[in-house]
């Protein structure tokens, strides 16, 4: 089935974008797909170069861009420490110059908006579960406040678009997520374990381990994101698993599951590092029918074959 919607998919290269480009590409719509690669990787769209649905640019988002799409998905920011870290400036012009881009863009072509935002919006929240209500404790100053803070300007450039020039606006913020096409060197806690877990490391946990999150696998993930462009729903969104997690217990999972002889290593807590983040997903469920169907179990398993099959590649 082919239609005519054009999508334009920021960080479409990356581990979201590209698994939002393969759902739209097979419903046959058009994509183009933006990235400059600091988290992306080409491979992960590989698939999709012949097809003449599919079109592909190199950009920073932090330019200007003039193209014309009837969805713009969002998406473009490193959600890694370890990348943002590195990056700090990038990171907050991707967040604010990058949005206001986008917006400008989706102003101009009457496109509908999904912006990705994030559960790092909280900061160290004092409200647990997380509701969207819930205004956030964040540190402005801090190693992560560039991606926190970030987020959080490009929800309030959002929103001052759509008071003052009626742009349609959707905004996912987004709990942790995990799946195949992370990096293997994301700096993320499940791709940390599972990499160092098939490489005969010692498991990383940073603090005593008993600090909490919630993990939600990518396909989940990707249908909340689909379901949310389709609503008429224009407030802050929570998407995100309810179940929640001790990380001293996903890693004892993720070694049982690949070599229970490997040991865990305990290293210094990063500085506002929360300690619980779960997301309260009852408008998720009222707005959009949508909550996590996939067990942690079930998606451990499907990230664990991923990442064996890309070490394999390797040697």
């Amino acid at each position: 089935m082919k239609n005519n919607i054009v999508n334009l998919v920021t960080g479409g290269a990356g581990f979201l974008g590209s698994h939002l480009i393969d759902n739209l590409m097979k419903s046959g719509e058009k994509v183009i797909c933006l990235d400059n690669y600091i988290s992306g990787n080409i491979r992960n769209i590989k698939r999709w170069d012949s097809n003449p649905n599919f079109r592909l640019i190199r950009h920073n988002i932090i330019n200007p861009l003039n193209l014309d799409a009837d969805k713009i998905w969002h998406l473009a920011c490193p959600a890694s420490p370890s990348i943002y870290n590195k990056n700090p400036l990038e990171t907050s012009k991707t967040n604010f110059l990058g949005t206001l881009n986008i917006l400008e863009l989706g102003r101009k072509v009457n496109a509908r908006i999904l912006i990705a935002s994030s559960s790092a919006i909280y900061g160290e929240p004092e409200i647990h579960p997380q509701i969207e209500t819930y205004k956030g404790s964040v540190n402005s100053f801090g190693k992560r406040s560039c991606y926190e803070e970030g987020k959080r300007i490009a929800e309030t450039l959002c929103y001052d678009y759509q008071r003052i020039y009626g742009c349609d606006i959707r905004i996912a913020r987004i709990f942790n997520t995990y799946g195949p096409r992370m990096n293997t060197r994301d700096g993320r806690v499940i791709s940390n374990l599972i990499c160092q877990s098939l490489t005969n490391k010692d498991l990383t946990i940073y603090g005593n381990g008993s600090q909490t999150r919630s993990f939600c696998f990518v396909d989940d993930l990707i249908d909340g994101l689909l379901a949310l462009m389709k609503s008429n729903y224009s407030k802050p969104l929570n998407l995100g698993n309810t179940e929640e997690l001790k990380i001293i217990d996903l890693a004892q999972l993720i070694k049982n599951k690949i070599d229970r002889s490997l040991k865990i290593k305990f290293k210094k807590l990063p500085s506002n590092d929360p300690l619980r983040r779960r997301p309260c997903i009852a408008k998720a469920k009222n707005e959009l029918n949508w909550e996590p169907k996939i067990p942690l179990n079930v998606g451990i398993d499907k990230t664990i074959k991923y990442f064996k099959n890309i070490y394999n590649e390797l040697n």
